[in-house]
């Protein structure tokens, strides 16, 4: 046949959904700065909304690729590779905000900066005790991605579908748990975002940590009705794959934050 596949690569169709996330992020970002200028929040809803279509889109059109037959060996090691490269350019995220933290500790501003240094953490600031809720949430995060492992290894080594299943409503259930905790805690911070660098860092660091622990904890979820949905198999589940790594991510970024900011910077 002269237009039969003779290669392993999958050749995408024409789709709208790079031209559509292009718009809505643009919108999204428009809006955003109009909001903080003082203006309505409606154009960066209008565009954070048109994002969460284009991203349930187009992921569903990779979940219908790899149901069909299309996701061959050689396309899921692209796969791979580019989860891989998602995740490097992660940790190069975290790294800025590592790097402000470990400045500003190790070279604290003082009222006569440069000629003398201030202190760190900053007069007046009254941190975190990290022996007891971080601690716990350190605990309760570390247990979560021991379940995925847990559920990762059901299904890639045991086919064990009852494993898989248990292990990833345990890690969901984890995530939640932390993610309130950590609410908990910024509830009862004795310092504020605004007028202090101790601050600012702290929750742009442990705030964004938070952020990508929901957005783990919502790639696990989906993950489990996927399970449900009897999508993944043994041989073939680079969806579950991504999910455990970026899980594994937030762990170990969890771990640096817990060492740097709670321990040595408090």
């Amino acid at each position: 046949m002269a237009h039969a596949k003779n290669h392993d690569y999958h050749i995408l169709p024409p789709s709208i959904n790079p031209f559509l996330g292009a718009l809505a992020a643009f919108v999204m970002l428009s809006g955003s700065v109009l909001w903080m200028k003082g203006g309505s929040p409606w154009m960066f809803l209008i565009g954070l909304a048109g994002v969460l279509y284009v991203m349930f889109s187009w992921w569903s059109d990779v979940i219908e690729e790899s149901q069909v037959g299309d996701h061959t060996p050689v396309v899921r090691i692209g796969l791979r590779y580019g989860f891989i490269f998602f995740i490097m350019s992660e940790v190069m995220f975290f790294v800025a905000w590592f790097w402000s933290f470990f400045k500003h500790a190790m070279y604290p501003m003082g009222p006569q900066s440069p000629a003398v240094d201030g202190v760190w953490p900053p007069a007046g600031i009254e941190t975190f005790d990290p022996w007891h809720l971080p601690l716990i949430n350190t605990l309760i995060l570390l247990c979560s991605g021991a379940a995925a492992t847990w559920a990762h290894h059901a299904l890639a080594h045991e086919n064990n579908r009852k494993d898989l299943k248990s292990g990833l409503i345990i890690a969901v259930i984890l995530g939640l748990v932390f993610t309130a905790f950590q609410a908990y805690e910024y509830s009862h911070a004795a310092f504020g975002f605004s007028g202090n660098i101790y601050g600012a860092n702290f929750f742009m660091a442990t705030g964004f940590h938070g952020f990508h622990v929901i957005i783990g904890t919502i790639f696990l979820f989906v993950c489990l009705l996927r399970v449900y949905a009897g999508h993944f198999t043994q041989e073939k589940h680079v969806g579950f794959e991504a999910a455990a790594w970026y899980w594994h991510f937030v762990d170990v970024v969890w771990l640096f934050l817990f060492a740097a900011v709670y321990i040595w910077g408090g």
